[in-house]
C-alpha cells in the first residue's frame, strides 16, 4: 500500500449504529493525512451518510440484511464501496432531484450526487453495490 493510501473496512447488521461506525471510519482515514481538506471531508461524509442511511432504512427484507463498506483514500480521491444483502433497490436516476423545501425527506441521493464526482448503483446475486467517489480538491493529481 502506498504511503499516502488509507483504507478501512466495516461490516455488520444494517442498522443505524453501523452508519455511525462507518462515519467514524471516514473521519479516521481523513484525519491521518493533510491531503483531505475540511470541505472534501464534510462533503464525502455527507454523501456516505446519506447512502448508508438509505441502505439501512430502505433495505427491508424478510431476512436480516448486512452491510459491508470498504473505504479508501488514495490517488487523490476518497472512495467508498457499500454492499448490502437486501433486495434490489430501484433507482430512477433521471428523477433524482431536490424535493420542495417543505418535504420531510427525499434529499439523500440528490445531496450525494451534488457533492460526488461519481455515484453508481448496481445489483447482483450478492446484493446492492454503491460506489461513491470524490476527487480531493487539494490533493495530488491521480496518476
Amino acid at each position: 500500500m502506498p504511503a499516502d493510501e488509507r483504507t478501512a473496512h466495516i461490516d455488520g447488521p444494517a442498522r443505524l449504529a453501523l452508519v455511525d461506525s462507518i462515519l467514524d471510519a471516514v473521519d479516521d482515514i481523513c484525519e491521518q493525512t493533510p491531503l483531505v481538506s475540511p470541505e472534501d471531508r464534510a462533503a464525502f461524509s455527507l454523501a456516505v451518510s446519506e447512502v448508508a442511511t438509505n441502505m439501512v432504512q430502505h433495505g427491508g427484507s424478510e431476512t436480516p440484511v448486512t452491510l459491508s463498506v470498504d473505504l479508501r483514500l488514495g490517488d487523490g480521491e476518497l472512495r467508498a464501496a457499500l454492499v448490502d444483502t437486501a433486495p434490489p433497490a430501484s433507482i430512477d436516476w433521471h428523477g433524482v432531484a431536490m424535493p420542495d423545501v417543505d418535504a420531510e425527506g427525499g434529499r439523500g441521493l440528490a445531496l450525494a450526487q451534488s457533492v460526488l464526482d461519481e455515484i453508481t448503483h448496481s445489483y447482483d446475486e450478492s446484493g446492492n453495490t454503491w460506489v461513491l467517489r470524490r476527487r480531493l480538491t487539494g490533493g495530488p493529481t491521480p496518476h
